[in-house]
């Protein structure tokens, strides 16, 4: 039964399918840890929702195992990510966020799969789960056998690296489990020397408040000064530790028709990002991730990149564009990263005259 169900996932586009368990004990006593150190900033969900993250069967009652699948999701034709980092008059969105919205796609295909399964199998209990509710995925799906956890905190994989998604089927049938693969960073540590806001603190230990995917995701309000020169032009996320991972030479290009790369968010122009409307923001981006950021924060991070531009007439004129917004947070980093120009013309106007 386990084998026609993977290849049933297989069959539906998942690139990966195993098997699970309902016991996360270790995991529990780590979330417990990392929720007490504050590092989950204001994702004020991580807490409440506790300890029932770490346990399966108390989340969905009758959860006997847990099916969990892998989704590669790098676009094809894609500009290269080093490129659009190191061109500061660009936006560098993270590659998931490129095409339709993930949560979409994963929910439909789970779903496919426990339809399939209800079919060939009878009826039985189930959940879908994409990232959607208090689930600890990467714990899951290396329990299943698909991968260990790296020390960026995201599950690695021999076979693909780590760009892929993940999502969970709690079902109520008792299945055999897949046996969990060893860990293969070794002493790696590329992707802690890496990250541009050092929120990788050590080995598996992330900061989430000084990671620039939860600065420009997460958070709600005024991103803190000192991050904000250290955030480049990424506008949506980011993906550092991924890009410098040895194992990511393993990974593939999606298959997934709804990855591919929508408005050309690979390789746009800051400036014309920040001139979209609010009325354009929601019709562009609509059936993505992005859109569930709000027009504001959009302003707001695009306003910090526009920042950490190199200084230009078409910057600056983006900018001068929203110094009058109606939103007290997008005035607030407007106006920040104007003074961060005229502190390096000045600069530039005092090293000439030397």
């Amino acid at each position: 039964m386990e084998e026609r169900i993977k290849q049933w996932g297989r069959e539906l586009g998942f690139d990966a399918v195993g098997i699970t368990g309902t016991q996360l004990e270790e995991d529990e006593a780590r979330l417990l840890e990392w929720l007490g150190r504050g590092w989950h900033g204001e994702m004020d969900y991580m807490a409440r929702h506790g300890v029932r993250r770490a346990r399966p069967a108390e989340l969905v009652e009758g959860t006997v195992s847990i099916i969990t699948a892998r989704l590669n999701y790098t676009p094809p034709a894609a500009r290269d990510s080093w490129e659009v980092i190191g061109d500061s008059e660009r936006a560098f969105v993270s590659r998931y966020a490129l095409g339709r919205d993930y949560h979409k796609v994963l929910r439909a295909k789970l779903q496919s799969l426990a339809d399939r399964m209800t079919a060939e199998l009878g009826a039985f209990k189930y959940r879908v789960f994409t990232d959607s509710a208090p689930v600890m995925e990467v714990s899951l799906a290396a329990g299943g056998g698909l991968g260990w956890r790296g020390k960026h905190t995201l599950l690695l994989s021999r076979e693909a690296g780590s760009l892929f998604f993940l999502g969970e089927l709690f079902v109520s049938l008792d299945l055999a489990r897949d046996v969990p693969v060893t860990n293969h960073c070794g002493t790696c540590q590329r992707c802690i020397d890496v990250c541009p806001t050092q929120a990788i603190v050590a080995p598996y230990q992330l900061d989430a408040r000084r990671c620039i995917s939860y600065l420009t995701i997460e958070h709600h309000g005024a991103i803190p000064e000192p991050l904000r020169p250290l955030m480049g032009n990424r506008i949506y996320g980011c993906d550092d530790c991924q890009l410098v991972c040895p194992w990511n030479k393993y990974a593939h290009v999606s298959t997934t028709p709804d990855f591919a790369v929508r408005n050309g968010l690979d390789d746009a122009h800051l400036a014309e990002l920040f001139a979209w409307t609010q009325e354009e923001f929601d019709r562009r981006l609509e059936g993505t991730a992005i859109r569930r950021i709000g027009h504001e924060r959009w302003l707001r991070n695009i306003a910090v990149a526009l920042g950490n531009a190199a200084p230009s007439p078409a910057a600056r004129a983006a900018l001068q564009s929203r110094r009058e917004h109606p939103s007290t947070l997008v005035r607030e980093h407007v106006a920040w990263a104007l003074a961060r120009h005229e502190e390096r013309n000045d600069s530039r106007d005092a090293a000439s005259n030397a």
